[in-house]
């Protein structure tokens, strides 16, 4: 495939911008957003995360959460939007401590795992990077990263998408047309899977 500038669309403003300026544009255009209709509800603290698809980077995220969301939140919004499809385990890994959707014990080495309550203010700062891996034999890997926190207005603690990328130009691996389908067998082969 060939190179591409990754797009994205910020939901604050409907505005197109690339991966690279989107980050410095939300921050300009949310203290815009919240001067001109401030919001309402009760004051907190409010995470904004940068989510992309470990070597994948096409496929990236803004999102805000509130700080005392638990990891089980953002794990549960991860699944829904990009991952989901059977029901797999899932675990995040940040400074070497692994949350896991089912903590128990590991068989060979012992270590044990935390569950996913714990409380993203809790185990998250401005500029900490972590991972997240969703199917542990057929794994999809994310990597994510606290852009900043704030103080904000509350309403429940949902996931607001600041912004997200445009699907990829992927061409058909026969006609060079748009790809509209893959072959998920025929995928690993290269670019024949895409159809």
């Amino acid at each position: 495939m060939a190179r591409q500038t990754s797009q994205g669309k910020c939901n604050l403003c409907g505005e197109q911008f690339s991966k690279m300026a989107i980050t410095r544009h939300l921050a300009k255009c949310q203290e815009a957003q919240l001067k001109t209709s401030p919001a309402k509800g009760a004051p907190g603290k409010i995470l904004h995360l940068a989510v992309e698809g470990r070597g994948s980077p096409y496929y990236w995220l803004h999102i805000e959460m509130p700080a005392d969301a638990k990891l089980a939140d953002l794990d549960s919004f991860l699944r829904k939007t990009w991952l989901e499809c059977c029901g797999h385990l899932s675990a995040f890994t940040i400074a070497g401590q692994v949350y896991d959707v089912s903590p128990e014990a590991d068989p060979w080495t012992g270590a044990k795992p935390k569950g996913m309550s714990a409380k993203l203010g809790d185990v998250l700062l401005p500029g900490v990077k972590f991972d997240h891996e969703y199917d542990f034999g057929t794994t999809t890997e994310l990597t994510l990263k606290v852009v900043s926190e704030r103080e904000g207005a509350i309403k429940s603690k949902s996931v607001q998408i600041l912004a997200r990328n445009e699907p990829p130009d992927i061409p058909c691996g026969v006609c060079g047309k748009p790809a509209t389908q893959v072959c998920t067998q025929c995928i690993y082969e290269g670019p024949a899977g895409w159809l």
